[in-house]
């Protein structure tokens, strides 16, 4: 039971550090609380699901194309909203209602165009489950876990051995100086919200196939992922990753003594005792001068 709970734990973990390794990097270097990341989660699901099951493309062209679609919408959100506002030096709070409002706009746009029933991307039921050291397992959250571990593995060698990669972190750590350097800090932010959108589509899309999809499944992936940014460091990719896994282990552990129902509470509880303890996170700059 425990190695089961753990196991569950670290499938949880996966998916919230792609969820909150998205969020952060969009943060870091736009300075505001992007809530219409969780909204772009859905979307990337959804997306997936338009192409395999509507569509029926096969899935090898049908999922790198809903990353890719989603990671424009992404890009598209930046120029048409966040872009010009950043151009009327609107205070963080501004964008971040902005996006609270896109979430809620498109959120309604995907429930009026695919109906608030559950859907799946699956073509047969769960699947045959796999024995690992006594915890039972499917082949999709195999992949969860493997997917998560590359994608990030990825992130940070491109964020450490690109131009780009440098001029995310440049601007992460000092937009001026950036700018003084003569880096194009609104490229660098657009090119970030791809990023991050990308990130977003393939956790919603490990997520659809393991567990359906729902308008509504952005929100509670998307508190997880903030919450997993803050107990991990905001400004750390391997701190924001740790913290996802000590969020889903103490999520899918605490359940071995408590109701399944408490599991949010859980979550909220070792955020709130982060804020008190350690605000900067496990190996992350401090989060008390973090504007929102």
């Amino acid at each position: 039971m425990l190695w089961q709970l753990t196991v569950n734990g670290i499938i949880a973990g996966a998916v919230y550090a792609l969820v909150g390794v998205g969020f952060a990097l969009i943060y870091n270097v736009a300075r505001f609380f992007n809530f219409a990341h969780g909204v772009v989660f859905t979307l990337g699901a959804y997306i997936a699901f338009l192409f395999t099951s509507v569509v029926q493309l096969p899935l090898l062209l049908a999922l790198p194309m809903a990353v890719l679609l989603t990671a424009l919408i992404g890009c598209g959100l930046d120029l048409v909203v966040f872009a010009p506002l950043r151009r009327k030096s609107s205070a963080p709070l501004v964008l971040l209602l902005s996006s609270l409002g896109i979430y809620i706009v498109l959120q309604n746009l995907i429930s009026i165009a695919f109906g608030d029933d559950i859907k799946t991307i699956r073509s047969g039921g769960v699947g045959q489950r796999i024995a690992l050291l006594g915890a039972q397992v499917t082949s999709t959250q195999i992949v969860i876990v493997l997917t998560s571990a590359l994608v990030l593995v990825a992130l940070i060698v491109f964020l450490r051995a690109t131009k780009i990669g440098e001029a995310i972190r440049a601007v992460s750590s000092d937009p001026e100086l950036a700018k003084v350097c003569g880096i194009e800090s609104d490229r660098v932010v657009l090119c970030t919200f791809g990023i991050g959108s990308a990130l977003a589509a393939i956790a919603g899309i490990l997520v659809a196939f393991d567990v359906d999809l729902t308008p509504t499944m952005g929100l509670n992936a998307l508190m997880m992922g903030i919450v997993a940014v803050i107990i991990g460091g905001i400004g750390s990719v391997p701190g924001v990753a740790l913290g996802a896994l000590l969020l889903g282990l103490a999520q899918h552990l605490g359940v071995w003594k408590i109701s399944s129902q408490w599991q949010d509470a859980i979550a909220f509880v070792i955020l709130l005792a982060f804020l008190l303890v350690r605000p900067e996170g496990f190996l992350g700059k401090s989060v008390g001068k973090a504007r929102v």
